[in-house]
């Protein structure tokens, strides 16, 4: 069923930048209405004035429910309604072994990417279920690929995938529906600065080079909204990792294999704790 965004609002968790400002840029082109929602007020504010009119930005940290709830409470004040929820907002750690990662870093990535999912899902289920509307879950194709060096992001990133895919058989029944995004290598500032550390370097150097290529990042806000626009169950950019998706029971073992008897993995985790 098409679901029109003409005069839909849209809110959209780091939405200040990079994707999540890309996925407002291609709603706001069809006319929806759109929320920023950014650690940094200003800053969200800044973004939202570069969409005109129809655009909104509030500072909140998804961390905190309460503070998730209270932006829910100022988009429903300025526009009357959330039809769509973007629950985008996510970091980065740095490159380094479970071992190697201070304790306070790796709980940070948890609590932004997943709990910051959780709590934007929490705070807007009741708006998506009054309007018939949806969500978009921002996971990654690190749900389902070997999280070598990144474990908080991977494993956020799958109890993304598992929310979303439970909350979408949970929301149809009232007319309402959920999307999981699963993207690659987008051309970001935080896909930038991890692809300039010379150990991510070295694991590119090993694997194929088509499963880190970046796409620009409008393409993906595109391939997001579109996706909206289907209600469809999942989106996944770039198209390489739809075969990975869907042939993961098969392909995953053997990548686990393979990472397991390199030697040059080996090598760059004994250099990677080194390091630490």
């Amino acid at each position: 069923m098409n679901y029109e965004l003409a005069d839909k609002v849209v809110l959209v968790t780091g939405g200040a930048r990079g994707i999540g400002l890309a996925v407002a840029q291609s709603a706001h082109s069809r006319g929806a209405k759109i929320v920023l929602i950014d650690l940094d007020e200003e800053v969200a504010a800044e973004s939202a004035a570069t969409l005109g009119s129809r655009a909104i930005g509030i500072g909140a940290d998804v961390t905190s429910f309460e503070q998730v709830e209270t932006a829910f409470e100022r988009a429903i004040s300025e526009f009357g309604r959330v039809d769509v929820v973007v629950a985008n907002a996510g970091i980065a750690p740095s490159v380094a072994t479970v071992a190697g990662m201070p304790v306070d870093e790796w709980e940070r990535v948890v609590q932004v990417n997943l709990y910051g999912v959780w709590h934007t899902v929490r705070a807007g289920m009741e708006q998506i279920v009054d309007n018939q509307g949806q969500f978009v879950l921002v996971s990654s194709s690190y749900a389902y690929m070997n999280g070598m060096l990144n474990t908080p992001y991977a494993t956020a990133k799958a109890g993304v995938e598992a929310l979303g895919r439970s909350i979408r058989t949970e929301l149809l029944p009232h007319g309402a529906s959920a999307t999981v995004a699963y993207f690659g290598f987008i051309r970001t500032n935080m896909v930038g600065t991890a692809f300039e550390d010379p150990l991510v370097n070295r694991i590119r150097a090993i694997i194929p080079s088509f499963l880190t290529r970046q796409i620009p990042v409008f393409r993906a806000g595109e391939k997001v909204v579109e996706a909206i626009e289907k209600r469809a169950p999942r989106v996944i950019v770039p198209f390489e990792y739809k075969a990975i998706f869907y042939l993961r029971g098969l392909l995953l073992p053997l990548m686990d294999r393979r990472f397991a008897t390199d030697e040059r993995i080996a090598a760059v985790v004994r250099d990677s704790e080194r390091r630490s």
